[in-house]
């Protein structure tokens, strides 16, 4: 990089792409940009705050944190001041020209479709939060100096076409200075008033002082102040009985970056052998990123104020990942290393205090607010099922699960206890059958049986459900049963299966797809069906690991075709079977019965000219 003259750069793609779009198109809240440069400026503070623990000379004899406000209306900018850990002149190339993250052409289409209103909040949940800046300026210059007596300062600077120059420059103290070249119809943000506004409205509760020059006038006398902006209180250790609704509301917008207001919260006090304060959201609905790629939960975690990181898994398990919240302990060494985080004991006993008081105000959400419970349950309910996994708490979770079923309507759920409740006596397991949607599985030839008897059926739709039930595997001692699995509890009587017996191997030899052909005793309406070996993949699985592209990981097992020995056709096709053991028909019906089952469980014909081939010439002999 040259010493005097500026170095003239392009934007990554991605970048480019997503500057474009913010530029060029229409925003209902563009004060959104301030909220995020105040946060990425709080973020800069707490992290050369931590660093500082273990190096203070990245301090510079410099404690007081504090982020500016500085509208200059005559030059028509308004620069956001930090004295947080600042950029180097490599770190700023790479910290403002790239999007380094996965999901960001994603993210970049989501946003393009987005509704015009929600489109600001996007950019605060994918962590582009700084490019939000060229929603109300043509042009940004970044002054940046790293902390620490040897840090070297740089500035960059973009009017967001594509482009950007870095050079080196002059700096005094650590930290960054964004300066926006607010465009025309931007310039209500140079008013003192509106900032102030705003800082109240998003950022009230950021630990640091957000500060602005005002002029005062006493005794005809101007004067400047410097006015603290937000009210600076760590929301979490106030009594919460002090605490308004609206201000858990605005604390839960400002951690989360959602428009909504979360559905609950938790607020936590702990004290005696653990002392730690949390406050917890369960959202109303999933943030954009969890539409696509598998984001990162945790919590904040603080340590007597100051932050440690904002991610910290260890807090929660990932089936809980869409709780957003804070935890600030009194137990834990200021020095705790993010790396050994995993590793403390006591981070762990926290944690199972959270996932108990999780699962406790889900389970009061399920049995006093049963509808708002339903809403919560559509959004997550997938999640909270991979909790299966968590041994401890297993029969919690599978007690918070909503399932159709043979007995519901459609849109209406029960839940494992009742099933169990209204089990038979001489009922022994728990029925299910997988499919892709209610109106495919509750009319397929499985069900026959089952209606025939009365029992009722677990019918599960949601893509998770194949993990849900292999992991769970059974409930209050009673075993998950699929019913397209084996063989029917109903025996078929040895005389039938003697009689049947040469069609059945001549149609075994004919059908080459299937293990065997045998005689069936689940089915009461439906000629044909196929099932697989009891230990066996499922059709429906086959299906999911060929679209996760993981199909040739899995080889597909032949099932069995059984025979429903009471149905006309059947019977019909014996008759011709024993007529004359070379009658082309048997062939043809016989592949027209394995189709019929193959698209009755949910899957895809080989030969579908075939099969109307067959169908049609069936068809034309029977009209004659």
């Amino acid at each position: 990089m040259s010493a005097t003259a500026p170095v003239r750069m392009e934007f990554k793609t991605e970048l480019k792409q997503l500057l474009d779009l913010i530029i060029h198109s229409l925003y209902t809240k563009k004060e959104i940009f301030l909220r995020e440069l105040i946060s990425n400026a709080a973020d800069a503070i707490d992290k050369v705050r931590f660093e500082s623990l273990t190096n203070h000379d990245l301090l510079e004899g410099n404690s007081t944190w504090k982020i500016k406000l500085i509208p200059d209306k005559e030059k028509g900018t308004l620069t956001i001041r930090d004295n947080g850990i600042g950029m180097s002149p490599e770190s700023i190339v790479q910290d403002l020209g790239t999007i380094a993250r996965s999901g960001t052409r994603q993210f970049l289409e989501n946003l393009k479709n987005a509704d015009v209103k929600n489109r600001p909040e996007l950019i605060g949940q994918f962590g582009v939060g700084f490019y939000a800046s060229f929603m109300a300026a043509d042009r940004v210059t970044v002054i940046s100096r790293a902390a620490g007596p040897a840090g070297h300062a740089a500035k960059w600077e973009s009017d967001g076409q594509g482009e950007f120059t870095v050079e080196p420059c002059e700096k005094e103290t650590r930290g960054t200075d964004v300066i926006l070249h607010l465009r025309e119809d931007a310039h209500e943000f140079l008013d003192p008033w509106r900032l102030r506004q705003i800082v109240k409205q998003y950022s009230d509760f950021i630990e640091h002082p957000v500060t602005m020059d005002v002029e005062r006038k006493k005794d005809d006398k101007t004067t400047v102040e410097e006015e603290t902006l937000n009210s600076r209180q760590a929301i979490w250790l106030r009594n919460k009985n002090d605490i308004k609704d609206e201000e858990y509301k605005a604390f839960y917008k400002q951690i989360a970056r959602d428009h909504e207001d979360p559905l609950k919260w938790i607020h936590m006090a702990a004290e005696g052998q653990m002392e730690f304060r949390a406050i917890l959201f369960l959202p109303q609905a999933k943030p954009w990123d969890f539409h696509f790629g598998l984001p990162k939960g945790g919590l904040q975690l603080y340590v007597r104020r100051v932050l440690i990181t904002h991610e910290c898994e260890e807090l929660l398990p990932p089936y809980l990942r869409f709780v957003k919240g804070v935890v600030d302990s009194a137990d834990l060494p200021l020095n705790v290393s993010r790396e050994t985080l995993q590793h403390n004991p006591l981070l762990a006993k926290i944690g199972k205090n959270l996932v108990n008081r999780v699962l406790k105000t889900l389970e009061e959400m399920r049995d006093s607010e049963y509808e708002t419970y339903l809403k919560f349950y559509a959004e997550f309910g997938s999640m909270l099922k991979e909790g299966v996994t968590d041994f401890e708490n297993r029969e919690r979770i599978a007690d918070l699960l909503q399932l159709e079923s043979t007995i519901t309507e459609s849109g209406k759920f029960t839940t494992l206890a009742k099933y169990v409740a209204a089990m038979p006596a001489d009922q022994k397991e728990i029925f299910y059958l997988i499919g892709e949607t209610r109106s495919q599985i509750e009319n397929s030839p499985y069900i026959e049986l089952f209606k025939s008897r009365g029992q009722e059926v677990l019918l599960l739709t949601d893509p998770v459900d194949e993990y849900l039930v292999t992991t769970l595997n059974e409930y209050k001692g009673k075993k998950l049963k699929p019913i397209d699995r084996g063989e029917a509890a109903d025996a078929v009587p040895a005389e039938e299966k003697e009689k049947f017996k040469p069609l059945l191997e001549s149609l075994g030899k004919t059908i080459s797809e299937v293990k065997e052909v045998r005689l069936s005793a689940r089915l009461k309406e439906s000629a044909s069906v196929l099932v697989a070996d009891e230990h066996g993949v499922s059709a429906h699985m086959e299906r999911l690991l060929h679209r996760m592209g993981r199909g040739d990981e899995t080889p597909a097992d032949k099932r069995i075709l059984e025979l429903n020995p009471q149905h006309a056709v059947v019977q019909g096709l014996l008759k011709l079977q024993t007529q004359n053991t070379a009658d082309a028909r048997v062939a043809d019906i016989g592949r027209l019965l394995y189709d019929q089952a193959v698209i009755a469980e949910g899957s895809r014909v080989k030969d579908p000219v075939g099969f109307a081939k067959r169908m049609n010439d069936l068809i034309a002999k029977g009209l004659g």
